[in-house]
């Protein structure tokens, strides 16, 4: 099956990602007692939705019965852009500069389908990206993509960790690659840069004191043990930023992640001045749509409390 994988590979490159892999289907019975423990201490936050389909999200073969292969993808969308650092503003995620990283992943899944039916008539696929029941940093790593750094989020040698991940589980049963080495080493740079401690071990997250899920993920109002959100409207790269591994990032080439008419970052004002209209037409090809006016605005007022003006 190694031509397969090759022909995979080669149309994989030309949809426009940058990494590719593919591991064995299998059940991850570490991962699976590893997210209960997570689960079950609360660190998921009011993410709720990470308490179901646990059976699916640790066992592909659940999840897609007859499934035999993860053929994993990445693509780069790191772009040479910055902050200005003015606290009248808040600083956007660099993820969330351009469109909706969900719209271009899923087409180019989609895309990818359409011509492994032709190679393989036989065989069935299932894309994932990002609201799948999947654990994608964990395939990406099994399947040779890179490994997952300390911060949590996966890094590749060649990117480092802007990148964005996506599946096709099938029942193609395809030659796997060797799983991805960890070359953390000793550094804790990312545990150390973190405002909030939010990674209050190495490997593992809080996600209630972490400011992207905060200002994105969390549900309701802020409360008084919420920490500070460190200028941040929407996500957080802080950790991502200091990592050794992202002195080789390189600028994609994909324009659909260039930063958007929005910038990176929101005038804490302007922000103040939105209707749910504005919103919407605003946000519409944005993944910042994720966190609704509401949220968005709670993010504001934190950020000005800090400043002393709401």
């Amino acid at each position: 099956m190694s031509n397969s994988k090759e022909k995979i590979r080669s149309i994989a490159l030309e949809l426009g990602f940058t990494n590719f892999g593919i591991a064995k289907a299998a059940p991850l019975e570490r991962e699976k007692k590893a997210l209960e423990e997570w689960i079950k201490f609360g660190h998921h936050g009011t993410m709720s939705w990470m308490e179901r389909n646990s059976e699916w999200r640790t066992d592909p073969t659940k999840y897609f019965p007859g499934a035999k292969s993860v053929i994993s993808l990445g693509m780069n969308y790191y772009t040479q852009n910055d902050h200005s650092n003015d606290s009248s503003y808040g600083k956007i995620s660099n993820y969330a500069w351009g469109e909706d990283y969900h719209d271009i992943i899923n087409e180019r899944l989609g895309k990818l389908i359409e011509e492994l039916k032709i190679l393989f008539p036989n065989s069935k696929f299932k894309d994932c990206c990002d609201t799948a029941p999947v654990m994608e940093k964990v395939w990406a790593e099994k399947a040779g993509i890179g490994w997952i750094g300390k911060h949590t989020n996966l890094i590749t040698k060649e990117l480092g960790s802007w990148v964005f991940l996506g599946e096709i589980i099938t029942d193609l049963e395809l030659e796997e690659d060797t799983p991805g080495m960890d070359f953390c080493g000793s550094c804790t740079l990312c545990i150390d840069s973190c405002p909030t401690d939010a990674l209050y071990e190495p490997y593992k997250l809080d996600s209630k004191r972490c400011i992207s899920y905060l200002t994105i993920e969390h549900k309701g109002n802020f409360d008084s043990g919420t920490p500070s959100l460190d200028g941040w409207i929407y996500g957080c790269d802080i950790c991502q930023e200091v990592c050794p591994w992202n002195n080789f990032q390189s600028e994609t080439e994909e324009s659909s992640f260039q930063p958007s008419e929005i910038g990176t970052e929101l005038e804490l004002e302007y922000v103040n001045g939105l209707d749910e209209e504005d919103f919407k037409l605003l946000f519409k090809k944005s993944p910042i749509k994720r966190t609704k006016l509401s949220g968005l605005k709670r993010n504001k007022e934190k950020l000005g409390q800090a400043l002393n003006v709401v």
